[in-house]
């Protein structure tokens, strides 16, 4: 599993012209399954990104987790993030997950997410997102198992 973490002034997701999900401050996570992933994968990944320490603290310092600011998270599914260029100049997607699969452990993902006592919201899995943010700082960190 790989996830593309984005600290965000604000994102939201739009779908054929219309917003279906936003979010102020916190963090946009674009999320991509590959064939290996299990729950426990999605069990450690959670608990990473909810303990991950990119917010400033009042010293200007990346000290506080999203859940000390109060932060929210916005969930995208992305399988491009398996992709493979190291041959040609196609991108090959063997390495992302089928889609009922990779749905499933989205789904399980965003879940264990609000576990944790954090707002959650999702892009629609599949579907042809527009996904617009003001990334904060920048800062993006990538996580994988």
């Amino acid at each position: 599993m790989r996830l593309v973490i984005q600290r965000v002034k604000n994102a939201k997701v739009d779908i054929d012209g219309k917003t279906v999900s936003s979010i102020g401050k916190g963090l946009l996570v674009l999320l991509g399954v590959t064939h290996e992933d299990t729950k426990e994968t999605v069990d450690y990944l959670v608990k990473k990104l909810c303990k991950l320490r990119v917010f400033e603290d009042e010293n200007g310092k990346m000290n506080l987790s999203i859940k000390e600011v109060e932060g929210k998270l916005l969930i995208v599914s992305q399988f491009t993030l398996y992709a493979d260029c190291s041959r040609g100049n196609r991108p090959s997607f063997v390495n992302a997950a089928k889609p009922d699969f990779a749905n499933e452990l989205y789904e399980y993902f965003c879940e264990k997410c609000k576990e944790e006592q954090i707002e959650v919201q999702k892009g629609i899995f599949g579907a042809d997102m527009k996904v617009s943010l003001l990334n904060d700082g920048p800062v993006t960190i990538i996580l994988e198992q």
